[in-house]
């Protein structure tokens, strides 16, 4: 007994110590094809002189609600340096999430209702899966539900739609939550975690940041004719 409880107290501390190298653990200096890849075919943006920075998510993700508050407290902390989108994908063959998102965005009440997307699917067990589902969220919610309805069946939402696909595809998005910054450099929270040992998802979402403080940089030096660009490494998509 007394051999079993010393190999129970050492399988213990050997977790402990892992747990806590991964807390201390950040990639100092991310490498392509490692911590980020670069896009084979750069994407066009439409940010001007600010960098692009776009997550592709999905309100069914448990991770992307997870990622949420990290990301979007990195995101007010980088001000007029980026300009910030997201794309809801199709994945599942869940439309109305993305109807969902894209006419909040249309309408201009993400910032109050983006959060209350997530809750709904999450913690309310909403699945957002139809149409009624949707409704049902909107009528709960407090949004305009006629306004609501005249926006998500209009032709400008149809329009969005397409627009995702197009991007998944232009972007090879096969997993969210997924980053893209400045059209060329693509990135996830368990990309960033690639060399590291055993990590909690909010150490995975933590190690996120720096890479994309990283990337950012690295696109504003290069936009700027401070480095040159990288030759894009063409490499085939993760399972």
């Amino acid at each position: 007994m007394r051999l079993l409880s010393q190999l129970v107290r050492s399988f213990v501390f050997i977790g402990l110590g892992l747990l806590a190298a991964g807390a201390g653990a950040s990639p100092t200096m991310p490498q392509n094809t490692v911590e980020y890849r670069v896009l084979s075919r750069p994407q066009p943006t439409e940010s001007g002189k600010k960098i692009e920075v776009i997550e592709f998510f999905g309100y069914f993700c448990p991770h992307c609600n997870a990622l949420d508050p990290v990301l979007a407290e990195w995101v007010k902390k980088q001000g007029d340096n980026i300009v910030f989108k997201r794309v809801h994908v199709n994945f599942h063959n869940l439309i109305p999430q993305q109807k969902l998102y894209f006419t909040m965005e249309a309408m201009g009440k993400l910032d109050d209702y983006h959060v209350k997307a997530f809750n709904a699917y999450h913690v309310e067990r909403n699945r957002l899966a139809s149409d009624a589902d949707v409704m049902d969220f909107v009528s709960k919610s407090g949004l305009d539900k006629q306004k609501f309805t005249e926006v998500y069946n209009s032709f400008t939402i149809q329009s969005k739609l397409n627009r995702a696909s197009q991007m998944m595809e232009s972007y090879g998005v096969d997993s969210v939550p997924m980053l893209a910054v400045d059209g060329r450099y693509v990135t996830s929270p368990a990309q960033a975690v690639s060399t590291m040992g055993r990590v909690t998802e909010d150490m995975q979402n933590r190690a996120l940041l720096p890479v994309l403080d990283y990337l950012v940089a690295k696109a504003q030096k290069e936009k700027s004719g401070v480095v040159p660009a990288p030759s894009p490494v063409t490499t085939g998509k993760k399972k």
